[in-house]
């Protein structure tokens, strides 16, 4: 009776392991969406500035809508608007609610090609190298946009992006600890049927293949719950906040849930290994 209530309690919890392993693979995930996440919408954000390129006031407009294509043209440009000076004058008047048109006889605002980038291309460096590319066309007087905001967006940005990757760090040790330790903790009630095995005369190899094969299999069921409970969480605040759906990115989503699945699988084969070796290296009174 009291062999079995000995057994009973020193048992390996193996539910237990794969909910601890879930959580913490959960918790990684969850800091993967909210990176991928703010990344789409740092790429927003980046896309939807306005890059102007003022054009002189003598060009013919056939000229103007050539130099658009070329502009269009660019690996460059996401999206490309010509402004007419008519339509400049329009906007201005909705803008300001004045016209100018009461005290001048001409019209003093310029054609002028609106222009929106792709994300990869707004770093700083990326844009005076494409201002002089834009500078170099005849028909352009002028390259404008908000120096100081696109400094202070990719100024910011760039920080929180390196605090995202410290706290990452910072969580994968937390969380290949934690993994660690919880499967060397199911497998200590293990240690004499190892060393039992071992003294029959089994080889290390066919000790320690079916823990291995449990264990890529209770890595994969940790994943998958992760993964599940990841993705009601992202189902649930779509559902509450719309505005998230436009963050949606299906790809990354499916790159995330792999890696998951992969770490799952390599930490809990890797710890069960190490966690075997060790029994196996240690000497019957250690066991004790």
């Amino acid at each position: 009776m009291a062999d079995k209530k000995r057994s009973r309690r020193f048992k390996p919890n193996y539910v237990y392991t794969i909910i601890s392993t879930a959580l913490v693979l959960f918790m990684l995930g969850l800091l993967g969406l909210v990176f991928s996440s703010g990344n789409k919408l740092a790429n927003q954000f980046k896309e939807n500035l306005q890059f102007t390129v003022i054009l002189k006031d003598n060009v013919d407009e056939k000229e103007i809508l050539s130099l658009k294509k070329q502009l269009e043209s660019e690996p460059w440009v996401r999206e490309a608007d010509y402004v007419s000076k008519e339509e400049a004058a329009e906007i201005f008047t909705k803008e300001t609610g004045e016209d100018f048109k009461d005290l001048l006889d001409y019209n003093p605002l310029f054609a002028s090609i609106n222009l929106k980038l792709h994300s990869a291309y707004t770093a700083d460096d990326s844009v005076q190298v494409i201002e002089k590319a834009v500078m170099s066309h005849k028909e352009v007087s002028e390259f404008y946009y908000e120096h100081q905001l696109l400094e202070v967006l990719n100024d910011n940005l760039r920080k929180i992006g390196w605090m995202i990757l410290g706290i990452s760090l910072v969580l994968m040790v937390v969380a290949v600890t934690l993994i660690d330790s919880t499967i060397r903790l199911s497998l200590y009630a293990n240690r004499f049927l190892i060393r039992s095995m071992q003294l029959v005369g089994a080889t290390r190899s066919f000790i320690t293949r079916p823990f291995l094969a449990r264990s890529i299999t209770h890595g994969m069921i940790a994943a998958a719950v992760a993964i599940f409970m990841l993705f009601l969480l992202f189902a649930f605040a779509s559902r509450e906040i719309p505005e998230l759906r436009s963050l949606h990115d299906l790809p990354s989503q499916v790159l995330l849930y792999a890696g998951l699945l992969l770490i799952g699988i390599i930490f809990s084969f890797l710890s069960t290994r190490l966690a075997v070796r060790k029994y196996l290296r240690m000497k019957i009174e250690e066991l004790y």
